[in-house]
């Protein structure tokens, strides 16, 4: 049985603040942006050519029994994948997002990273990989399981 990755719910202070950072800002498609209970309004969001979404809500973690709400800010080391790290550099310095330089530990693909932090301080890293160039994730996992082509 497959078991995808699907959902990360996030802890911010303003929900639209957080939308429209992650929109305008970084770039992502907005999947959801509505109440979808009585009282529990959710916004998804989906980096392009990602299989993963991040979740904003006022009750969201509500629906996890007996879990502490974390705090806005609280979340640290989530992780982005780019072909061309200048490149993403470039569009995202061109939308307004205060990133870093791109910082290579080793020459080794898979070792360039570059960070950002959102409005209420949860930390992103964005890693170079190009490997995914040439093959896309989707594609990896389809040789590696034997789904062929």
């Amino acid at each position: 049985m497959d078991f995808t990755l699907e959902v990360i719910p996030l802890p911010v202070s303003d929900i639209d603040r957080a939308r429209d950072f992650y929109r305008d800002r970084v770039g992502f498609h907005v999947d959801i942006d509505q109440e979808v209970m009585p009282g529990m309004r959710i916004v998804q969001l989906t980096p392009p050519g990602s299989g993963c979404s991040i979740a904003l809500g006022d009750s969201i973690w509500d629906m996890t029994k007996g879990e502490t709400r974390p705090e806005p800010g609280s979340y640290q080391g989530l992780q982005l994948c780019v072909a061309d790290i200048k490149a993403a550099r470039a569009e995202l310095v061109e939308r307004g997002l205060d990133v870093s330089e791109p910082v290579q530990y080793t020459p080794d693909d898979g070792a360039t990273f570059m960070y950002f932090k959102d409005p209420d301080g949860n930390g992103w890293s964005i890693q170079e990989y190009r490997r995914r160039a040439t093959e896309p994730l989707h594609q990896v996992l389809r040789n590696q399981t034997g789904g062929g082509q």
